[in-house]
């Protein structure tokens, strides 16, 4: 049994725990889809959520193939094109125009991705052209002033990976991608998309605990600083913005 298993044996009954972020994402995702809707995964990578590990309620639930209209894949990494539930997989270039038309979707999912954004101005720019009116941009993503944000800011790369290796022994390689922090405040969000033409309805959460080594004194540790750490220092940003005009 693995520590999350023993901390939250509610995982039993569906495969997912009480606090699970993706979870929480995307039950507002399914929320808001319909069938006519053209969906963007900005970030989708190779699919990893539908590897054989998952609880087959997760695939189901995070799959929106078959659900919206189009579901296309953007990704700079190559292996979007393995993505096993996409309509459509584009490989775009870090920090190019996306291959997409004007407004031409009615949703961009981002998932831990805005971390990962070196030129936010950029990126909130492609992000408005390629919106439809009325459009949405959903993303989640650490919070800069988060214990994960902080550490990954302050901590040496080489003694970061090192320690991940410690506190995320199953973290795969081919998932390490560099890290920016410029977009990962709700204050930087509305500042990028604040020229009154967006509607924002964006909210910091803690999830469950992770970055423990699967060891119960690092799972506990981590539980409770979560519990008494103040709402700017909550661990992720769930990002959910709506074009206006």
């Amino acid at each position: 049994m693995s520590v999350v298993d023993a901390w939250r044996p509610e995982t039993a009954a569906g495969g997912f725990t009480r606090d699970d972020e993706d979870v929480a994402f995307y039950t507002r995702i399914n929320a808001l889809i319909h069938s006519d809707m053209v969906v963007v995964d900005l970030g989708a990578g190779r699919g990893s959520r539908y590897d054989e590990g998952s609880a087959p309620f997760r695939k189901s639930f995070f799959n929106l193939q078959g659900r919206v209209k189009q579901l296309i894949g953007v990704d700079v990494d190559p292996a979007v094109l393995e993505h096993p539930y996409l309509d459509e997989a584009l490989v775009t270039e870090p920090g190019a125009r996306l291959p997409l038309a004007d407004q031409s979707v009615d949703m961009i999912i981002s998932e831990w991705v805005l971390e990962h954004v070196e030129h936010p101005q950029e990126f909130g720019a492609e992000v408005q052209r390629v919106l439809k009116p009325g459009g949405w941009f959903c993303a989640i993503t650490p919070n800069k002033w988060g214990y994960v944000g902080i550490a990954n800011r302050i901590i040496p790369e080489k003694v970061k990976n090192a320690l991940m290796r410690r506190v995320w022994p199953d973290r795969p390689d081919m998932d390490v991608f560099p890290t920016y922090y410029r977009l990962n405040t709700l204050a930087r969000t509305r500042r990028m998309f604040g020229d009154g033409a967006w509607e924002h309805c964006s909210y910091s959460a803690n999830g469950t605990p992770k970055y423990h080594g699967n060891r119960s004194f690092g799972f506990a540790l981590v539980g409770l600083f979560q519990t008494f750490v103040p709402s700017l220092m909550r661990t992720n940003l769930f990002v959910f913005i709506r074009r206006t005009a």
